[in-house]
């Protein structure tokens, strides 16, 4: 991961601040940066550039940085730290309340607010990665995006149906293990395996046909006798 790259927005009415900070950033590798003056250039800043992280000022010419905070917030999760000149309890407070990731009173040490976007930055995108990783996995050749529906191999990509996604999530879960008729049944019908048997094994056998090189001789999702099926963690 990258934090270099992430698209950060500086909003401060103070034009020398605003480029001590932007300068700052600049030395310290940060390669795109976008800046606003008041409460319109950042709203339109904002929809134009769609930053990933926000540095605001507090007290602007039109506005506040808590209502930007807000406005931002309808539409992103995007990170958002808060610059003020105030060293008030209550503001940093309710600023840290409406959900920001940090707060900062002027004045700082440039290199303190270095540390800190890289911190806010590293703790909001290294988590995110991580659960896109969560979203798919590899069988062999192919791999399968829990986010997509989808299994893609060779350059070619088939869809999952959506009881299909529901069993194969399920057997994921708890990959290396068996899930029995029983559990899958209730996870894609909210019912146990009685009536479903024959349903099932239609679901499964189209599962394989996706996921498996030779779906005659599965090597990924096999049959557990009488009990239910298992997705292997690796080769076998």
């Amino acid at each position: 991961m990258n934090i270099y790259d992430k698209k950060i927005l500086l909003v401060d009415d103070n034009r020398e601040l605003l480029v001590m900070i932007e300068d700052t950033l600049r030395r310290n590798g940060y390669i795109d940066i976008v800046t606003a003056e008041n409460v319109k250039e950042a709203t339109e800043c904002f929809e134009k550039e769609k930053p990933e992280m926000a540095i605001l000022d507090i007290m602007l010419p039109d506005g506040d940085g808590f209502t930007l905070f807000r406005k931002f917030r309808e539409s992103s999760n995007l990170p958002i730290l808060f610059l003020s000149a105030k060293d008030e309890d209550n503001d940093r407070l309710f600023g840290l309340g409406l959900g920001a990731d940090d707060y900062i009173t002027k004045p700082f040490l440039s290199q303190e607010l270095v540390l800190r976007v890289g911190a806010i930055l590293r703790r909001t995108y290294a988590r995110q990665e991580e659960e896109k990783k969560e979203e798919s996995f590899c069988l062999g050749s192919r791999v399968i995006s829990f986010a997509e529906g989808t299994v893609r191999t060779g350059g070619q990509e088939v869809a999952l149906t959506a009881k299909e996604l529901i069993l194969l999530k399920k057997l994921y879960e708890n990959r290396g293990r068996i899930v029995t008729f029983d559990a899958l049944c209730n996870a894609a019908w909210q019912d146990s395996y009685y009536g479903y048997e024959n349903t099932l094994m239609v679901h499964i056998r189209h599962l394989r046909e996706k996921i498996e090189e030779d779906p005659s001789h599965p090597q990924w999702l096999l049959t557990a006798r009488g009990l239910g099926y298992r997705l292997v963690k690796g080769r076998e």
